[in-house]
């Protein structure tokens, strides 16, 4: 079974891999898509966000890391893959999440979403959370790995 695991991504963090993980032992293939939505203000371009994920899932052979714009029902048939997985970290997910599996749905009846709950380890964590506690000189090193810590390092000196 194929599935796409669609996110932001801004950084990758260890709440992220927890759930790539657990669907890479669960699943054929798992495509992690990354929105491109330009609107929003990322931290990470698009391209940093793909290698990113690249150099953080090289270990799981059936990870596939991809980047998409516009609807995920569309970017969906594209792959030929309907079903979709979303981490639940608290409650107030669910109502957001529940909301986009029913759009999805709706546009494309064939969807169906997959909701996992976090670990536990990575209920309060978030992409939000480590680009906060990284730009006023913060330890991140508990959130992300190695490569995410040094590269968020980097961007925030200007070197990249």
């Amino acid at each position: 079974m194929k599935v796409i695991y669609p996110g932001s991504f801004d950084p990758v963090t260890y709440g992220h891999l927890d759930i790539i993980e657990r669907c890479a032992k669960k699943f054929d293939h798992v495509i992690i898509a990354v929105l491109n939505n330009v609107a929003k203000n990322a931290a990470f371009s698009i391209d940093e966000r793909l290698w990113l994920l690249k150099e953080t899932t090289k270990h799981l052979d059936n990870v596939e890391i991809d980047s998409f714009s516009g609807l995920l029902a569309d970017y969906a048939k594209e792959k030929n893959c309907t079903t979709m997985i979303r981490g639940l970290r608290a409650v107030s997910d669910f109502e957001y999440e529940m909301q986009m599996a029913l759009a999805n749905r709706k546009i494309n009846n064939d969807i169906e979403t997959l909701f996992m709950v976090s670990n536990s380890d990575y209920v309060y964590l978030s992409s939000s959370i480590v680009r906060e506690i990284a730009y006023h000189n913060g330890d991140i090193s508990c959130f992300v790995p190695k490569v995410v810590e040094d590269t968020m390092k980097k961007k925030l000196k200007g070197d990249i």
